[in-house]
Parts: C-alpha cells; sequence; structure tokens
C-alpha cells in the first residue's frame, strides 16, 4: 500500500429510500491483484435512481446501509504486489463488473452473464459514491491524458450501445431508431454514430434530450408528444421501417413502437428493462417479418473500443454534463436526477473536490 494515504475516507451511504447521509469510513484493503483508485468522478444513472426510490430492482434488494454508484473513473493511487499492467498515478476508467472468469459464460467472452459477478452498486457489492475503491486489476484501463474523467466516466453508459450494436451487428450506413433518450439512449446514439449508420432517429418527449440526441449524432429527431414516432419513421425510411430499433427506455408503449418501425428481416434489441414482466408484443408481426430480437445485458469487451472512440473527438459530449456536484451533494443531486428530467442530462459526483 501507498503509506501516504488517509486511514479512512467519505462515502455517501443510504440508509433507506431517499435517505442518504455522509460517513467515515476506512479505506479499502487491496490484495495482490487489485489497484486502489482515488474516484475522481461518477455519473448518476437510472439503476441508481431506482435503488435509491424503490429499495430495489428485480431480485436485487438493498438489505443493508448501501453505497451507490458505478459510472466511474479516477486515478491509481496503490497497486498490488502481482499488479503489472499500472502504476501510481495512472488515470483510469473503471468497469465496475467483476466476473469470475472461469465458467462457461466468461469462457465464452460473454462474461457479462457470468452467474457470480461483483457488479459496483448491485446489491450486496457497494458502489462508487465514496473517495477510493479497489478494482481488480484486469477492470481497469488505462486513459489518456486528452480523456477527461467525465468523459470515462461516461464510458460506461456508452458501453451499453457499444454492446447492442454488436450484438445486432450495426453495419455502416444502416438506419437506426433509438427510442428514450436517457443517458443511456444519448450513448448509445453516440455508439450508432460511431459504428456508421447513415441515418439515426432519436425519439423522446423532452426537447432537451431530442436537442442533445442531434448533437450526439441523431440525423432526425421526433418528439412523440408532437408526433406519431411511426408515421414519421415511415416518411424518413420511405415506408420501408428502419434496420435496426434500440428500445432503451423501459417502455412497454416504447418498445411496440419500436417492434412496428423495423422493416422486414430487421433487428431490435431490448435495451431498457421494463418494471413490469409481461408485455404484448405483436409475434405474428415478429414472425411473418423475420425480426431478430436481441436482450441486451450490459455489455462485455467495449472498454478498449468506448475509449478509443470517446478520444477521437468525433462525438461530441461536452454539453452532457449539465450538473456537477461534490460528495457531499450526492443526496441532492439524487433529487435533481429524479425530479429535473426537463432540465439535467448527465449528472456527475466528483468525490474528492
Amino acid at each position: 500500500m501507498n503509506n501516504n494515504l488517509p486511514k479512512t475516507m467519505k462515502a455517501a451511504v443510504m440508509h433507506g429510500t431517499r435517505e442518504i447521509s455522509i460517513e467515515t469510513l476506512p479505506i479499502p484493503q487491496i490484495d495482490e491483484n487489485e489497484v486502489l483508485i482515488k474516484v475522481m468522478a461518477v455519473g448518476i444513472c437510472g439503476s441508481d435512481l431506482h435503488y435509491y426510490t424503490k429499495g430495489r430492482i428485480g431480485k436485487y434488494k438493498v438489505e443493508k446501509p448501501f453505497i451507490l454508484g458505478h459510472e466511474c473513473s479516477g486515478e491509481v493511487v496503490a497497486i498490488g504486489s502481482a499488479v503489472e499492467r499500472f502504476r501510481v498515478g495512472d488515470r483510469v476508467a473503471v468497469e465496475p463488473g467483476v466476473t469470475c472468469g472461469h465458467c462457461e459464460a466468461c469462457k465464452e467472452g460473454r462474461y457479462n452473464l457470468c452467474p457470480d459477478v461483483q457488479f459496483l452498486a448491485t446489491p450486496p457489492v457497494d458502489g462508487a459514491f465514496v473517495q477510493y475503491i479497489k478494482m481488480r486489476q484486469d477492470f481497469v484501463f488505462l486513459i489518456p491524458d486528452s480523456l477527461s474523467y467525465e468523459d470515462a466516466a461516461l464510458i460506461e453508459p456508452f458501453s451499453v450501445g457499444i454492446h447492442a450494436a454488436t450484438r445486432t451487428k450495426l453495419q455502416p450506413g444502416s438506419t437506426i431508431a433509438i427510442m428514450g433518450m436517457g443517458p443511456v439512449g444519448l450513448m448509445a446514439v453516440a455508439a450508432a454514430k460511431a459504428f456508421g449508420a447513415s441515418t439515426i432517429i432519436a425519439t423522446d418527449l423532452e426537447p432537451l434530450r431530442l436537442e442533445a440526441a442531434k448533437r450526439m449524432g441523431a440525423t432526425h429527431v421526433i418528439n412523440i408528444r408532437e408526433q406519431d414516432p411511426l408515421n414519421e419513421i415511415k416518411n424518413i425510411t420511405e415506408n420501408v421501417g428502419v434496420d435496426v430499433a434500440w428500445e432503451t427506455a423501459g417502455n412497454p408503449k416504447a418498445l411496440q413502437s419500436s417492434l412496428s418501425s423495423i422493416r422486414r428481416g430487421g433487428k431490435l434489441a431490448i435495451v431498457g428493462l421494463p418494471s413490469q414482466s409481461d408485455i404484448p408484443l405483436d409475434v405474428p408481426f415478429i414472425a411473418d417479418n423475420e425480426i431478430d430480437i436481441y436482450g441486451i445485458f450490459r455489455y462485455a469487451n467495449t472498454y478498449p473500443k468506448g475509449i478509443k472512440f470517446l478520444t477521437s473527438g468525433a462525438i461530441d459530449t461536452k454539453n452532457l454534463v449539465t450538473d456537477r456536484y461534490p460528495l457531499a451533494g450526492t443526496r441532492e443531486a439524487m433529487e435533481r436526477a429524479l425530479n429535473f428530467k426537463n432540465e439535467c442530462l448527465k449528472i456527475i459526483v466528483y468525490p474528492n473536490e
């Protein structure tokens, strides 16, 4: 360990729904294969808000004082005795799910499906609203000096879009509709652009988010409060439908619209997780048109691509972060994300400022 480090750190700890307090905890002790990271930026994600308001997502339930936050980046401040890939002072992005490495899913390269994954801020594993975290070295990635800590934290939601593009085999020149322009949807637009889609149609009901979608690379935006998305998509695609649709909002109606917007032989990716399990879908349409449907669960093998794409400067992220808070303001940041979707896009917490 680095002897110059403090013995304790501040952490934003959730004690119940919509209750967060700042507490002093011991700094994590690393083992030989881990690095200790001083957390410089953490993005607030939809799953954080879900745990904050509901205390659970599906089978994952908050049952003890709990730390949220999983989209993070920082600086290496200590390395384990077996770590060779990093030095103290390295700037890094953190992939938040540490997998076992030897199950069938891991060996197939689909390690996002590992049954033993330890994922930051998924109970019972604490997250990154802390000043220091430890992480196994193979889930830590060096970032260049030109990439900000904010952009490095965005690689996590960006990875979801990269994974959706890979799963749906998105081709250069494709037409794609992306339904829902929350932070994951906006980064999915960036991924579609990075993969070379030529027509990128974004739908949402917040003007702020649609404006952001244009900056991220959408060629067309549809405000579903004012326009029928299916009619608009048919017009844009000359009545053919899109090659690929991604539903990122977790909204049953948006999922049905996404399916209806696809051309014969096209593809649907289900990215957003709806809260209910039974959603009617037009099965004859799926069969008659040979629609391929892909479930998207997090991501695998995306971080090197994400770092390259964001470092290239081809993606405009500078207006994506709308709000910034210190660690002491974590509860306030969560409330803002919850109640002002019309005003804010991405909220970042800075644990060491």
